[in-house]
């Protein structure tokens, strides 16, 4: 019965991912009789299983490097790809320089507003959390909150020295 199960599921993924199924199915038996299916067979008590009305594609390879070593040339852009003239895209360069500015100092204020209610992993008790378990709980947010705040800022600082 396991194996009915195993082979119906096993042919509904393949079924399921179709262009991607591997081009080789085996089924392993250990010693102890347990059933595995695999992609590959070179272990001991496997057999490749046909499955059919699978169709199988191959990648496609990759191609060569060049003898002298040198980087491939750049892809010519079509002739009726949209353009924009260089005023344009510093404007929107300074457009995106300060959004993403604005954004920083946000999340700037924020994190200082985050660490001083934090304080250090020591935030004042509210007057609900009589339970220790609930003021370890809020303090254990807090400190998520003012981490994520963090790798926020960093991310933002690292966006911005990107821009050209």
């Amino acid at each position: 019965m396991k194996f009915a199960i195993s082979l119906a599921v096993l042919l509904a993924s393949v079924c399921a991912v179709g262009a991607h199924a591997q081009s080789e199915v085996y089924l392993c038996v250990d010693e102890r009789g347990n059933k595995e299916y695999k992609n590959t067979g070179g272990t001991k008590g496997c057999k490749r299983v046909e499955l059919p009305g699978i169709t199988t594609i191959e990648a496609p390879r990759p191609r060569a490097a060049s003898a002298s070593g040198s980087t491939p040339k750049p892809v010519a852009t079509p002739a009726g790809f949209p353009k924009v003239d260089d005023s344009a895209q510093k404007a929107r360069d300074n457009d995106r320089r300060q959004i993403l500015s604005d954004e920083l100092k946000n999340e700037e204020q924020k994190l200082s507003a985050l660490k001083k209610e934090y304080n250090n992993g020591e935030p004042e008790r509210q007057g609900g959390e009589r339970n220790y378990a609930k003021y370890q709980e809020r303090v254990a947010a807090m400190k998520q909150e003012v981490e994520r705040t963090e790798k926020n800022v960093e991310a933002l600082k690292r966006e911005i020295a990107n821009l050209k």
